[in-house]
């Protein structure tokens, strides 16, 4: 992204599991940019840093090794294979990985570039996870410390800051044509996010532990490969409706049901339940969004499912998002931009 340093920064940031996304204003387009949260340790070699250099593949030097994060680091994981590390899991930053502020930081830092000069300091909206559903390994506290350290790192890299739940912020992105009520799905790495709202005001909000790391790792076990191999795999040749002999993809395909009924039990379950439940007069749209629905038929195989269920509001259409990797990012953008 090229900064202007005529026009006050504004940004939008989906700092998710598996991908951070910046999403930027420039007169009357948004740009986008991404890399892959995660990173990998290289044996250091200086044939292997002016290689790296040439390439253009971020990276940085920790004494012996060096540390290459980013959208390559799958590839040199599995040429090593190793399991790519991951700074963040099931949506909040990984309390088990020493690196995972720092890659974090560096990865954000290398999206947005050197922050304009000025008097205004340059806001950005960032995307946290809602609350699960139900207990687990994420927990309230756990999702309030996450969204506290983010806005400690924005905030000293110089940020005016707000965050935004991933649901609601799909919404702001796809749901202008409804006014903003509707369902939004953010399915991504570490949680499958949803947001109901109405007329932009959010009603419910909540999280599933289900998402692309749960299929990565359950396939993983099955087959005896390593997650990141089943990922890399996934991401290139997997699509629903298949007739698949190769028992890694079958494999997928057994987990992503699994995920796709795991998140449509939790949406019957959260919306027949709720108090908070508004009152609609009219069907509503639900759009998916995320990585992890970015699968041919993955769309189909969703109201499939959904159709099958006693679903207790009537939907009107289910539909991707324009750009589902994207789309976090943007509505977090928009959200930011509304506030003038």
């Amino acid at each position: 992204m090229k900064k202007d340093n005529q026009i006050p920064m504004v940004l939008g940031l989906d700092v998710g599991t598996s991908r951070i996304v910046a999403a930027r204003r420039t007169g009357e387009d948004t740009s986008t940019a991404s890399q892959l949260n995660a990173f990998v340790n290289v044996p250091y070699a200086p044939m292997t840093e002016k290689a790296l250099t040439r390439e253009e593949i971020p990276y940085e030097r920790r004494g012996s090794e060096l540390l290459v994060h980013g959208n390559e680091a799958p590839r040199f994981a599995d040429f090593l294979n190793v399991e790519s590390r991951r700074p963040m899991t099931l949506g909040v930053l990984n309390s088990g990985e020493r690196e995972a502020l720092a890659v974090v930081r560096t990865i954000i830092s290398n999206l947005i570039g050197d922050l304009p000069k000025g008097d205004t300091r340059p806001r950005v909206a960032y995307s946290v996870p809602a609350v699960p559903l139900t207990g687990g390994v994420v927990t309230e506290e756990g999702l309030t410390y996450h969204e506290a350290t983010l806005k400690n790192l924005l905030e000293d890299l110089g940020f005016e800051t707000r965050s935004i739940t991933e649901g609601l912020a799909v919404i702001y992105s796809e749901l202008e044509d409804t006014n903003y009520t509707g369902i939004g799905i953010s399915c991504g790495g570490g949680l499958c996010n949803v947001s109901l709202a109405y007329l932009s005001m959010p009603a419910i909000s909540f999280s599933t532990p289900k998402a692309g790391d749960y299929i990565d790792s359950s396939t993983a076990a099955v087959t005896g490969d390593l997650a990141t191999r089943v990922r890399l795999v996934k991401e290139e040749s997997f699509h629903f409706n298949g007739n698949f002999t190769d028992k890694l993809l079958q494999a997928v395909n057994v987990y992503y049901d699994d995920m796709i009924q795991t998140l449509i039990a939790a949406m019957k379950e959260a919306f027949s339940n709720s108090r908070r439940m508004p009152k609609l007069n009219r069907p509503v749209p639900i759009v998916l969004s995320g990585g992890t629905a970015t699968p041919k038929g993955f769309r189909e195989r969703f109201e499939r499912a959904l159709t099958a269920t006693e679903f207790p509001i009537a939907i009107s259409e289910i539909r991707m998002a324009n750009d589902p990797l994207t789309a976090t990012a943007r509505g977090a953008l928009i959200s930011v931009l509304a506030e003038g």
